[in-house]
């Protein structure tokens, strides 16, 4: 009796520490028992105004990629009849490759100064002869017609403030004439009115003759901008340099006296 007690003790512990489990067919008997919640009147248009928005929005963005995918199209057709058939261009490579040139062209400004440098180089002849346009006196000067002899007597007594020099002493032929033609072109730019021309007496050259010092009066009178010029004073080379007269011009010379 006492063991039978002990048995269903002992059980009844057992079931208390255990969680209850319903069967599964009552479970399921017990859900679909519970009836689904009550939608109103106006929950159930709500829920259709969403939807039409909804299908709305998709069938308008359809439209658009529909829009969009056939003006594409046109827009190619549209280029391709524009350019007609396009033919690939020959390489000698398995590469098509735009060539460039090496070296980039000469600025203009620099291809300008070059020009008018040659065209003064080409416009000093050595033929000229300038002695007929000389005055006649000790010391030989040039003056251009309609320049008054007072000037050449300036330039004799030095009262003209020299403001720039070329040496030309030693140099040949065509490099002093190339150089004095560079010279005088950048005079008359930078507006000078009196510049000096050192030619050398010629005691170097072959068999003592001033070859350069006569081209060099040669060339000074065949260019418009000089006005005169005249054999510099002893102090400032004498018979081997010649100062000479620049047409005035919008920039300020300077001269002693005035």
């Amino acid at each position: 009796m006492i063991r039978k007690r002990a048995f269903a003790t002992a059980q009844t512990q057992r079931a208390a520490t255990h969680h209850f489990v319903l069967p599964l067919n009552v479970l399921v008997r017990t859900i679909m028992s519970k009836k689904p919640p009550k939608l109103s009147l106006s929950d159930l248009s709500n829920f259709r105004d969403a939807l039409a928005t909804e299908s709305a929005a998709r069938e308008a963005e359809r439209i658009a990629a529909a829009k969009r995918a056939a003006q594409a199209k046109r827009d190619a057709n549209v280029f391709r009849d524009s350019v007609g058939e396009i033919a690939p261009l020959a390489s000698k490579g398995s590469t098509n490759r735009v060539e460039h040139p090496r070296f980039p062209p000469e600025p203009v400004a620099r291809q300008t100064e070059e020009d008018e440098a040659a065209v003064l180089h080409e416009s000093l002849s050595d033929e000229f002869d300038p002695e007929a346009l000389l005055d006649t006196d000790d010391r030989l000067s040039y003056r251009r017609p309609g320049i008054s002899h007072d000037a050449v007597l300036k330039l004799q007594r030095g009262d003209w403030v020299v403001q720039a020099q070329i040496d030309l002493h030693g140099m040949r032929r065509d490099e002093a004439r190339e150089a004095l033609s560079t010279f005088l072109h950048d005079a008359v730019k930078r507006g000078l009115r009196c510049i000096r021309v050192i030619h050398g007496k010629g005691l170097g050259s072959v068999n003592r003759e001033p070859v350069l010092k006569d081209k060099v009066r040669g060339w000074l009178a065949q260019k418009n901008e000089v006005l005169a010029w005249a054999q510099a004073q002893g102090r400032d080379g004498g018979g081997g340099a010649l100062v000479v007269l620049l047409q005035a011009s919008q920039a300020r010379g300077a001269r002693a006296g005035d």
